[in-house]
């Protein structure tokens, strides 16, 4: 598993894009976790974290 301590602060990777759904290209997080995630506790975003990495995000293409 990552070390969370070494994580950047954000996943966004500025390949923004959502065109053909609601999750992003980059970071693989959906619309709402991108809008939310400065209002988000650690918790939730290690929560997102661990998705987005099981899922091979980020993605710089």
């Amino acid at each position: 598993m990552e070390d969370k301590k070494h994580r950047p602060d954000t996943p966004c990777v500025a390949v923004c894009s959502t065109t053909f759904d609601e999750v992003c290209r980059g970071c693989g997080r959906t619309v709402a976790e991108v809008a939310d995630w400065v209002f988000m506790t650690q918790e939730q975003k290690d929560a997102v974290w661990e998705r987005i990495l099981a899922e091979g995000y980020p993605r710089r293409n």
